[in-house]
Parts: structure tokens; C-alpha cells; sequence
């Protein structure tokens, strides 16, 4: 594995940027986000299999911000759909400065929600649940998406483009 700087260190293949990212140092194991593999930004699980091109992204990164941002979406909705059944979540995206996720209810979050919601992204956090990142083919993703009408709208939107499905 080539680092960012032309360091060269060796691994048993497969080895993960999460693995790579532990064995430079505790500090960079707790900070990376995200990796860039030959290029492409990858998430920390990403095998690697033969020799690469690797770098380690933090928040310090704009990758790593985004990255960091999309997981936090990912752990807000489940915090809703956890404190919240029958709620439907629309999109989550990483912005500019942040994140959001559009949630559809039938009354607004009250600022009591809020902090609610808050305390239960930290739990999940605590947990330590990873987050698994799988792709299907666009009628597969339908298929496990088909109750969800706002899943279904974004994979019809890309499944125009040919490629599989990233879900999470």
C-alpha cells in the first residue's frame, strides 16, 4: 500500500483502510472518515485486495466532512425511525456545511423532539453498530424498497444510469 506522501507499507491482502488506519496510529484510526483508494473515495470497510494508491481522510478533508456528515444522516433517521415508528424519511444528504434529512410526519419536531432525538443518535453512536454499506440492482432495491415511496422515487431516479444501487 502506497500512502499519501510515497510511504510504502505491506499488508496481507485483503486489508481495509480501517486496518491500515490502526496500524499508523491511534489517533488516525479514531479520526479517518474515509479513504481514497486509487482515486476513489471508498468507506473504511472497502477490501483491498491488490497493491493501491490510499488515502486516509478525516474531518480535516472535504471528503472526510462528507462522509462524516452522510453517516451522521444515516444515524439521525435511524434515531427518528427508532423514537418515532411510522415516520417516513424522505432524502439526507451532506451539504455545503452540514447535513439535514427531510422527514415526513404529521406534526413538526418540537424542540423537545429534538433534544430526544439528539440523545438517541448518541446511544446508536455508543453502540457501535457499523453502519454496512450493500448495493443491488435497481429491481432489487425496488423490490426491498417498495414500501418506502421516497426510497422508491430515489432509486428510479438512478436506476436510469445502468449501475447498482447503494444502500445502507
Amino acid at each position: 500500500i502506497t500512502l499519501k506522501g510515497g510511504a510504502v507499507k505491506e499488508f496481507e491482502a485483503p486489508v481495509t483502510p480501517m486496518q491500515i488506519a490502526k496500524s499508523i496510529g491511534e489517533g488516525l484510526y479514531k479520526a479517518v472518515c474515509v479513504a481514497k483508494i486509487d482515486g476513489v473515495v471508498r468507506d473504511l470497510r472497502t477490501p483491498i485486495e491488490k497493491d493501491a494508491q490510499v488515502e486516509l481522510l478525516t474531518f480535516d478533508d472535504e471528503e472526510g466532512k462528507r462522509a462524516f456528515w452522510h453517516t451522521a444522516s444515516h444515524v439521525m433517521a435511524q434515531a427518528v425511525l427508532h423514537l418515532f415508528p411510522g415516520v417516513k424519511c424522505a432524502i439526507g444528504p451532506a451539504i455545503k456545511d452540514g447535513f439535514y434529512y427531510d422527514f415526513d410526519v404529521e406534526k413538526p419536531f418540537t424542540p423537545e423532539d429534538l433534544e430526544k432525538i439528539e440523545a438517541e443518535m448518541k446511544k446508536i453512536v455508543k453502540q457501535g453498530i457499523p453502519l454496512e454499506r450493500f448495493e443491488l440492482p435497481p429491481a432489487e432495491a425496488l423490490e426491498l424498497m417498495k414500501d418506502d415511496p421516497y426510497k422508491v422515487e430515489l432509486i428510479e431516479e438512478h436506476s436510469g444510469k445502468g449501475e447498482a444501487i447503494q444502500l445502507f
